[in-house]
């Protein structure tokens, strides 16, 4: 269920933690003082820290102090037998989850364990929820075109699914946002959602990011770490340019896509998962695999779902609206009264050759809202845009 690090200076206490939590299926390591309790703490990464407060060495609030120095994430719950009001704020003020007092009582150690993990669990949402606001602020799937309402029903049936879903197109079409359109409209929408870009991780880095890495399983390895399959646990794993992982990394992938388990860089453990996964690629896969730079039985695990989504060019009719809601969206961002286009504006965006797609498409029109009058003009679009031949 998750590894716990019991510091304290009695055997006895440390024993019968160990006793109750092993019982409660938690992998348990302790320390001695709070010297050794810090350097493991900042070594590896735990679920939870149990702390005593009187200890040799280094004392429990001082070992409070230094893991929030060192931004260690773990939740940690002091405990002393010499506790009094005065110390159990001063512990909650530095930075502690709860305080129990000696002799331990069994209840209210796993009732604290289930709090202190619930708030985890919250934290990790949290952190991957500010990066898909800050990417998807004021985002949806907008357009009217023939390509674009076949997507928007494809994701309605599929997403209530726990199919995998491989999405093709160019860069810069939106393959990212219908992954998280999937999972916004998937049971598992209130998991976290969890994106990995296989192209820009270098291949000796990819596996780690993937599966995590054991402390010493290489040179940088100062520290155990969870890998994006673990991060995502119940939720969905978007594995941006699959086409771009190395041979070595398919393989474990499709270990994991298999048996639902999969092993840190540098362990033996099997570690449980179950993120539904959605992949995507700018690459034609199919060739990939005639010339061997793809395993074609990952591509078929991959691919239950297939969805494509067009370039801009495609769906031309659908350039005014997207115009519109990137206008609307920067001025908001950079506090900038609301601007306009004039009719010749938004013919030039239609005219234009938008080899980036939709990116590109935003890009210049956050330029022309900073950099233009009250009102965009279609000279304003050819300036700062590639007209079509």
């Amino acid at each position: 269920m998750g590894k716990i690090l019991v510091i304290d200076d009695e055997k006895s206490i440390r024993r019968a933690l160990k006793e109750i939590l092993e019982f409660e299926d938690f992998e348990v390591d302790e320390a001695e003082d709070g010297k050794q309790g810090l350097d493991k703490a900042t070594s590896q990464y735990y679920d939870l820290i149990f702390c005593d407060i009187k200890m040799p060495k280094m004392d429990g609030m001082e070992v409070l102090a230094a893991l929030q120095t060192e931004k260690v994430d773990s939740p940690v719950i002091m405990i002393s037998g010499h506790g009094n009001i005065e110390t159990a704020v001063e512990a909650i003020k530095l930075g502690a989850f709860d305080f129990i007092e000696k002799p331990l009582d069994l209840n209210r150690i796993l009732v604290t364990i289930r709090n202190a993990s619930d708030k985890s669990n919250l934290v990790e949402e949290k952190k991957a929820l500010k990066k898909t606001v800050q990417r998807f602020k004021g985002s949806s799937i907008i357009g009217e075109t023939d390509g674009i309402i076949k997507i928007k029903e494809m994701i309605e049936k599929v997403g209530p699914s726990e199919a995998r879903v491989l999405v093709t197109g160019e860069n810069g079409t939106g393959k990212e946002l219908v992954a998280r359109s999937l999972h916004d409209n998937s049971p598992r929408k209130d998991e976290a959602f969890i994106e990995v870009n296989c192209a820009a991780i270098p291949a000796e880095l990819i596996e780690s990011e993937l599966f995590g890495h054991e402390k010493g399983a290489f040179t940088s390895a100062v520290k155990q770490k969870k890998g994006k399959f673990e991060l995502a646990k119940n939720g969905t794993l978007f594995l941006d340019e699959i086409g771009d992982m190395s041979a070595s990394a398919q393989a474990k992938v499709l270990r994991a896509l298999q048996e639902n388990v999969i092993q840190r860089v540098g362990g033996e453990k099997n570690i449980k998962v179950n993120p539904r996964i959605v992949a995507a690629t700018n690459k034609n896969l199919r060739k990939e695999i005639d010339e061997g730079n793809f395993r074609e039985d990952l591509y078929h695990r991959l691919s239950v779902i297939l969805i494509h989504v067009p370039t801009l060019n495609e769906r031309e009719e659908d350039i005014p609206l997207l115009a519109e809601h990137f206008l609307t969206m920067t001025c908001a961002e950079h506090g900038i009264p609301r601007k306009k286009f004039t009719e010749d504006a938004l013919e030039a965006l239609k005219n234009t050759n938008w080899s980036g797609n939709i990116r590109e498409l935003r890009n210049i029109i956050e330029r022309m809202v900073i950099l233009c009058d009250h009102e965009i003009t279609g000279f304003d679009v050819n300036t700062f845009s590639n007209p079509r031949a």
